[in-house]
C-alpha cells in the first residue's frame, strides 16, 4: 500500500487524520505489528485510545488488523497511555495506544510496546516495510475481549502510595483523557481535588493539553490562588506527562521534579543509577550524587531512556519533556498520574509542600528553542558543530546526543530533534550573566555552520 513516509517517527507513528493517517493505515499497522509480534512468540496485544475524535474508528481498524494477523486483542477502550502500558505489563506484554499525545487536534498516532519493550527507530521502519509489502492474513483470526483496566490500575496505585496527610490540589486535565481517571485516583489517595477541564473532549475547547507550554497553565495558576490549594497538577493529552505548579504560581520543570524523586528513591535504593536526558539542568547530577546515587546522562527520547534504564537496572529515569519513569515500586514506564501520586506522597510528609518545591536547586535558563531546518539537515549540522567545536578548558564536551558543552557555571546544548526537522537549543547559567555568555558562545558556533539560522521558541 501507499504510505506517507512522514508518519513514521523515531518513537511512534503519527500523522494528520485523514490525509496521512486513516483506518486503512491503522488496519495495515495492526496486521504488520501482529505478524512481527507472533514471530517473537506473542499471542495477545492490548489496545487503548485517548480522547481524540478519530480514536474510536482508528482503534477499531487497528484491532481488526491485529485479529486478522491471528493475534488476540484485549480492548481497554478509552484510557491514558500509561493505562495501556499497565495492561501491557500485567495482562499481556504487547500493546498499542491510539494517541495524538500533545499534537494539534486533527493529529492521531500509535505508541507501541512489543514483548515488553517500547519499539523505536529501526523497528518502526521494519513495521513500515511490512505494511508496504502487505503482511499475510491468518487463516485463524484472533479473538477480542473488552477489559476495564481502570479499577486494577487505580487499586495498584492506591495500595502502593501512602500520604502522611491529605492535601488540597487542583488538577487540570485540559480535556484530555487523564480527566476520566486522574482526579478519582487522587481522591482515592485522600486528596481534596478541585477539577479543571476533566470532561474528555477531543476538540480541546479550553486550552491545548500540553503542560510544557506556560500559556496552557494560566487557568491552573488562577484556580490554585482562588481555591487556596497547596499545589496544581496538569496533564498532557494522553496522560504520560505531568506539569507541577506551586502555590505561588511557580512551574517546577521536570528536571527539578527529578531532584525530589531521586532523593526519595535513593533512600531505598542506595547507589542506584538515575538516568536523565541531555536537556536536563546541570544542577541535577550533583543532587543525585549528594543523595548517594550515580547520575547517567543519556540521549533524549522516551523509548531510548526506557531502554537505557533496563540496561543499567535503573530505579528512576526522567526527561526534560516531562516523561518520568519509575522502576522502583512500579513498572518502569512513564506515567503522569503515578508520578503525581509519588510527588504527593513526598510532599505530604512536609509542613509546606510549595516551599520544599521552590527550594530545589535552580538556575537561569532559556525555554526550549528551535532552529528550523530542511529535512535531514539538522543531523548534518550537528556533526559539523561537533567538528567545529573548540572550547577552552574548563569547558567539557558531550556528544552523546548533539553537542552539549558544560562550564562550571552553566551549559549549552544544540541537538537534532528525532521527530521534526529542527535543531533543539537549550542554555542555562547559574547567573543571568553566565546564561547570556553561554548563549552568545553557542550561537556564534551555530552561525559558523548555519549563517542563516533563525532561533525561535519551540512550538511543540
Amino acid at each position: 500500500m501507499q504510505l506517507s513516509p512522514t508518519i513514521f517517527k523515531a518513537y511512534d507513528v503519527r500523522g494528520v487524520v485523514p490525509s496521512t493517517l486513516n483506518e486503512e493505515v491503522a488496519y495495515a499497522l495492526g496486521l504488520a505489528f501482529g505478524t512481527i509480534a507472533q514471530g517473537e512468540g506473542e499471542k495477545t496485544v492490548a489496545v487503548g485510545r485517548d480522547g481524540r475524535l478519530s480514536g474510536p474508528s482508528l482503534s477499531a481498524a487497528l484491532a481488526k488488523g491485529l485479529r486478522a494477523s491471528g493475534m488476540d486483542v484485549i480492548d481497554i477502550g478509552p484510557a491514558t497511555t500509561p493505562m495501556l502500558y499497565f495492561a501491557a505489563s500485567t495482562l499481556c506484554s504487547s500493546g498499542i495506544q491510539v494517541t495524538g499525545s500533545h499534537n494539534p487536534k486533527d493529529y492521531n498516532g500509535f505508541k507501541m510496546v512489543m514483548a515488553g519493550r517500547a519499539i523505536y527507530g529501526e523497528e518502526i521502519q521494519a513495521l513500515r516495510r511490512l505494511m508496504e509489502q502487505g503482511a499475510p492474513v491468518s487463516a485463524q483470526p484472533g479473538t477480542v475481549r473488552n477489559i476495564n483496566i481502570l479499577a486494577p490500575y487505580r487499586d495498584r496505585i492506591v495500595q502502593d502510595v501512602k500520604l502522611a496527610k491529605p492535601l488540597k490540589i487542583v488538577v487540570d486535565s485540559g480535556n484530555g483523557i487523564a480527566g476520566a481517571s486522574a482526579p478519582g485516583i487522587f481522591r482515592a489517595l485522600g486528596c481534596e481535588v478541585v477539577e479543571l477541564y476533566s470532561e474528555v473532549d477531543g476538540t480541546f475547547p479550553n486550552h491545548h493539553p500540553d503542560p510544557s507550554k506556560p500559556e496552557n497553565l494560566k487557568d491552573l495558576i488562577a484556580a490554585i490562588r482562588s481555591s487556596g490549594a497547596e499545589l496544581g497538577l496538569a496533564f498532557d493529552g494522553d496522560g504520560d506527562r505531568l506539569g507541577i505548579i506551586t502555590r505561588g504560581g511557580n512551574n517546577i520543570y521536570p528536571d527539578r521534579q527529578m531532584m525530589l524523586f531521586a532523593r526519595d528513591v535513593l533512600t531505598r535504593v542506595p547507589g542506584g543509577t538515575i538516568v536523565f536526558d541531555v536537556k536536563c539542568t546541570q544542577r541535577l547530577a550533583p543532587t543525585i550524587r549528594e543523595a548517594g546515587g550515580t547520575p547517567l546522562m543519556f540521549k533524549t527520547g522516551h523509548s531510548l531512556i526506557k531502554a537505557k534504564m533496563k540496561e543499567v537496572n535503573s530505579p528512576l529515569g526522567g526527561e526534560m519533556s516531562g516523561h518520568i519513569f519509575f522502576k522502583e515500586r512500579w513498572f518502569g514506564f512513564d506515567d503522569g498520574t503515578y508520578a503525581g501520586a509519588r510527588l504527593l506522597e513526598i510532599l505530604s510528609r512536609h509542613q509546606d509542600p510549595s516551599a520544599l518545591l521552590d527550594g530545589l536547586p535552580t538556575s537561569f535558563s532559556t525555554p526550549e528553542l528551535n532552529v528550523k531546518c530542511d529535512e535531514g539537515e539538522a543531523h548534518i549540522l550537528v556533526q559539523r558543530l561537533v567538528d567545529h567545536a573548540d572550547f577552552e578548558s574548563p569547558a567539557e564536551l558531550s556528544t552523546i546526543d548533539g553537542l552539549r558543552v558544560d562550564w562550571p557555571d552553566g551549559f549549552g546544548l544544540i541537538r537534532a530533534s528525532n521527530t521534526t526537522p529542527v535543531l533543539v537549543l537549550r542554555f542555562e547559567g547559574h547567573t543571568q550573566a553566565a546564561l547570556e555568555r553561554i548563549e552568545e558562545l553557542m550561537l556564534a558556533l551555530l552561525r559558523e555552520v548555519k549563517p542563516d539560522a533563525t532561533v525561535g521558541e519551540a512550538a511543540h
